[in-house]
């Protein structure tokens, strides 16, 4: 796959990502949902952290919560440069077209959160109580590096009471799949699967010189 293509795959993706985030943005308060199937929800929600919640702040008490996060966004950059180099020479190399088609949908991925990181605290005002503005004249929510994350994909598989067989939960309410995402986070995962599913075709070379030196050693 050439640059080329890959170039459109990111563009496309990043435009479907930044379109629902900001259809999302403008149309929805926070928390406010939509049932589109019985198993399917647009529930929009922002997140500041990492994934599941998580920020640098709980594991290192010494440092503040807005601190954390412009170190967890000026880390997101760093490594969008580091995965965007990766893709690059992975088309200059005429690497595997499953390898650079999986760099290129993380690359999209991590670029699109990073959009809603670096800009949404500066481009819109807040959602809670309220539906948000785009540029509003006041002013957003926050300053540049302090935007929050837009998910709104919400897949409440099995959303109900579990049989008292089983084993330690029975009886609880359970919801799975619990997690709310984007289309960002979809593209970041199913390349991260391709990766891993289809290794030996995504790095052949590597399979390779394990093999090599496996003979060798022998």
């Amino acid at each position: 796959m050439s640059l080329k293509k890959s170039t459109l795959i990111i563009i496309l993706i990043l435009l479907i990502d930044q379109i629902s985030k900001i259809y999302i943005k403008t149309h929805f308060k926070l928390q406010d949902s939509v049932e589109v199937f019985g198993w399917f929800k647009i529930f929009f929600i922002e997140n500041d952290g990492m994934a599941w919640g998580t920020k640098i702040s709980d594991f290192t008490s010494f440092i503040s919560d807005r601190t954390a996060k412009v170190i967890l966004t000026l880390f997101r950059v760093f490594a969008i440069f580091a995965i965007g180099y990766w893709l690059y020479n992975a088309t200059k190399n005429k690497n595997p077209r499953v390898l650079i088609l999986a760099i290129a949908l993380i690359f999209a991925g991590a670029l699109g959160n990073i959009i809603d990181s670096v800009f949404y605290g500066v481009i819109f005002d807040s959602s809670r109580n309220q539906v948000a503005t785009f540029l509003p004249e006041a002013g957003g929510y926050d300053s540049l590096l302090h935007g929050k994350v837009v998910d709104m994909l919400y897949l409440p598989l099995y959303n109900d009471y579990l049989p008292d067989w089983v084993p330690f939960y029975g009886g609880e309410f359970f919801t799975f799949f619990e997690p709310v995402f984007n289309v960002a986070d979809v593209a970041i995962s199913v390349g991260f699967i391709m990766l891993i599913v289809f290794y030996k075709k995504a790095f052949p070379k590597d399979i390779e010189k394990v093999k090599v030196k496996e003979e060798v050693d022998n």
